[in-house]
């Protein structure tokens, strides 16, 4: 039987008052406008730049001691063929973005682009020691110009926002995709066809990017045009050529030779002046105000750790395969192949998890990634673990990939475009620099004293803990105040 309520029923509403008005619905977020098919071109246009100057970072490392049998380069000059591209790379980024800046990013990269295609051509054909190594110093200069000039144009030609975020994650994979791809690329080239096909490669790469940039990029420089700063380009190139100088030949043959050590102290002093003349300097190369915001300092700092902490993961790792495990070259080659396809997928997602959660703290959280992953492979052991490093480096490098695009966003972010040439210079001056340190400063630990097996997991634990406390710093210095 229904039961009846005690409660009077409310009375009817009146049939002619209005009845209540429907809550509106939350309007939907907008799109991030779609690329068009231009700024499509100009964005692969910049990213194939990018990508081959990565290439050349290590597309030549498996083929050195090929190269030096064939030019008569001897075991203790072999460092040269990489210390040479990489001494004018890094000590004239800083100045190529200024006068990118100045004169005209477009016309910078353009000319950056001829010379790398015609030094690849020099190294390809080098009958000698002197004449591969002029190719790959004037390869090097090339890159300086190629890669602070493409980044402005980058950040100049795509607003800051969802397109921003997405042509630095476009940017950031390929770079990141590049430097393993030459690793197994070099590899399996000199194995077929011999060390100058590497080179030939890169020589391919120009021909192909230089002809179709001209009538796509815009021209970019700042309004004004004040005078270069002379004292603090000469002072900030003469310390980085003598700080990396230093650095690579280490990674060679320890901090114990005198031309090293003088060279640091050369480096450290040159960069002390460096900072003296800018304060003082009416246009100074590096605004020193720039380089208090916080977003540049302290998202550089991320740069700077997760690059030079998975470069030595990368070659400790190499080191593991090979030497301790007996891995082969084209195996090695298939264990970073798979981290390289991760990380083409987390370059995919990288910009949508910043637009969801700000750039700041996709940095911070990819930091501490790479760090809890890089601490993972030490589960390897000394007769069997190729697929614990295959699949925790591989899980390391996506987080490594988020924390590149993300610090490449957060110093870049509420730079003015007469600064994007500065700001782009400093990430990349980051990238080359910590490519640089990270195997001198740590790598080397791994084949001096002891077994290698147990250098190996002392470098991947002080890694680990290095990227760890980074982490920490970032997160207290990128705190929104």
């Amino acid at each position: 039987m229904a039961t009846v309520s005690s409660q009077a029923a409310p009375p009817a509403a009146p049939q002619n008052s209005p009845s209540p008005a429907p809550a509106p619905s939350p309007a939907p977020a907008p799109a991030p406008p779609a690329l068009t098919g231009r700024a499509r071109l100009i964005l692969i246009v910049l990213c194939a730049a990018q990508f081959m100057v990565a290439l050349d970072f290590s597309v030549l490392n498996v083929a050195l001691p090929v190269l030096g049998a064939d030019l008569g380069l001897s075991p203790a000059a072999l460092q040269w063929a990489v210390t040479a591209f990489a001494l004018p790379s890094g000590g004239f980024l800083l100045l190529a973005g200024r006068i990118g800046d100045l004169y005209g990013r477009k016309k910078l990269f353009l000319t950056g682009l001829a010379l790398f295609g015609a030094a690849s051509l020099l190294a390809t054909l080098a009958w000698d020691p002197a004449s591969f190594l002029t190719g790959r110093a004037l390869q090097g200069l090339g890159a300086a110009m190629i890669v602070p000039t493409g980044m402005s144009l980058l950040t100049t030609t795509f607003p800051e926002g969802p397109q921003r975020d997405r042509a630095l994650g476009i940017s950031g994979t390929l770079l990141s995709l590049g430097f393993t791809v030459g690793m197994v690329l070099g590899g399996v080239m000199t194995d077929a066809l011999g060390w100058r096909s590497t080179m030939a490669l890169l020589t391919l790469f120009s021909v192909i990017v230089l002809p179709l940039a001209p009538g796509l990029l815009p021209e970019s420089r700042t309004p004004e045009r004040p005078k270069l700063d002379v004292p603090g380009a000469v002072t900030v190139t003469g310390g980085l050529l003598s700080l990396i100088y230093a650095l690579s030949t280490a990674a060679e043959r320890g901090f114990g030779g005198a031309d090293v050590l003088v060279t640091l102290v050369a480096g450290v002093a040159l960069l002390t002046a460096f900072v003296i003349v800018e304060s003082r300097s009416a246009a100074p190369l590096v605004s020193l105000p720039m380089l208090k915001r916080r977003t540049v300092a302290f998202g550089n700092l991320g740069g700077l750790v997760t690059f030079s902490m998975m470069s030595t993961v990368v070659f400790v790792l190499t080191l593991y395969l090979q030497e301790t495990l007996g891995l082969s070259g084209f195996l090695t080659g298939l264990v970073f192949g798979v981290q390289g396809v991760l990380s083409v997928l987390a370059g995919s997602f990288a910009p949508k998890v910043i637009g969801r959660f700000g750039a700041r703290r996709t940095l911070v959280v990819s930091l501490f990634g790479q760090g809890l992953l890089t601490a993972a492979i030490l589960g390897i052991g000394a007769t069997s673990g190729a697929i614990i490093a295959a699949v925790f480096v591989s899980l390391a490098s996506m987080c490594h990939l988020g924390a590149i695009i993300a610090y490449g966003v957060t110093v870049t972010s509420g730079v003015p475009d007469e600064e994007q040439g500065l700001a782009t210079g400093l990430v990349t001056t980051t990238q080359q620099v910590g490519i640089t340190i990270g195997i001198p400063l740590l790598g080397v630990l791994a084949t001096t004293g002891g077994s290698l097996y147990g250098g190996v997991r002392t470098v991947l634990a002080l890694d680990a803990a290095i990227l760890l406390g980074a982490g920490v710093v970032v997160a207290l210095g990128l705190r929104r105040r």
